[in-house]
């Protein structure tokens, strides 16, 4: 497979988003740059969302104003309304993300309301990103099942992703927010989608709670899919999915993708240390199975 496969790092908002341990605006900083200096050109830094619900990512306006300062690079950020986008577009962002279930019982425990209520909140915040010349990603979570509804079926992925892409998102990821896809399943739900929006307008956001998450990107891209989300060391988990873990790791993909012949252009070593510095900062061990595995090399030489 030699096609361009794209990357968007999510670690610094959607990883950092359920850590337990504070992490100041100047360490979420660090860890940007560090992000960068590996060679990752997408990265979510961030979300203008109520301190108060998640706390790890208060101040993101002033982690966006600081790293914003790379040619050919993005920087996205996470708007749950219009006040953050507000917030948002005063910090200078250029590419927002908005987000919605396609599980009536995430939504409600989510953001206390409606699928079809929330897509109604983002019609105001697509208008004037489009005015305003801001690019605009969406989401749809517990796209292969979901912590209160079970199973979900592929039709529902479908029509809010459809809607999403409807409103003006130049791109829509699909979350396996508690990892609990398959090859077979994660394949099924991207033949669907891609009936109603191009495949590769796709992306994949997979879980790997039940380890299953490179299994199911190897079977999406199969399928065509070319947009891969992943969060360095594996951090992630989602506040309000029960028994979710991390995102797959950016460096396990990166690793996979480079044995399949395909380019990303990161350089694993700076990846590494980026991931030991974040890991250092919330003092645990980063749980990227290709991080273990160069961290224990490491650790050997440093020993001999």
């Amino acid at each position: 497979m030699s096609d361009q496969v794209r990357i968007v790092e999510v670690g610094p908002r959607d990883g950092l988003q359920n850590e337990k341990t504070p992490v100041s605006a100047e360490a979420r900083i660090a860890f940007v740059e560090n992000l960068v200096k590996a060679g990752l050109d997408i990265i979510e830094v961030g979300s203008f969302v109520s301190p108060k619900a998640i706390p790890q990512m208060a101040n993101s306006d002033q982690v966006l104003r600081a790293v914003d300062h790379h040619p050919g690079h993005e920087f996205h950020v996470l708007v749950p309304n219009e006040k953050g986008y507000e917030g948002a577009k005063a910090a200078g962002a250029k590419v927002i993300a908005v987000f919605a279930s396609a599980s009536e019982g995430f939504s409600k425990a989510n953001i206390n309301c409606t699928i079809a209520e929330s897509i109604q909140r983002f019609v105001p915040v697509l208008e004037r990103a489009k005015a305003d010349g801001i690019k605009v990603r969406g989401y749809v979570s517990c796209v292969l099942g979901c912590p209160y509804d079970g199973e979900v079926k592929p039709s529902a992925v479908t029509d809010v992703t459809k809607k999403l892409w409807d409103l003006g998102c130049y791109e829509v990821s699909l979350g396996d927010t508690i990892g609990v896809g398959t090859p077979a399943k994660a394949r099924q739900l991207l033949r669907a989608v891609a009936t109603e929006v191009p495949m590769q307008n796709l992306g994949m956001h997979f879980h790997d709670t039940y380890g299953q998450a490179l299994a199911n990107l190897y079977a999406g891209l199969e399928e065509g899919a070319r947009v891969i989300d992943s969060a360095a060391g594996g951090l992630g988990g989602c506040p309000y999915a029960p028994g979710a873990t991390g995102n797959v790791a950016t460096e396990d993909v990166v690793y996979m993708l480079e044995g399949m012949g395909v380019k990303t252009g990161v350089d694993m070593a700076q990846l590494l240390a980026a991931t030991n510095d974040i890991a250092q900062v919330l003092g645990k061990t980063p749980v990227s199975r290709v991080a273990s595995a160069l961290n224990a090399k490491l650790n050997a030489r440093a020993r001999a």
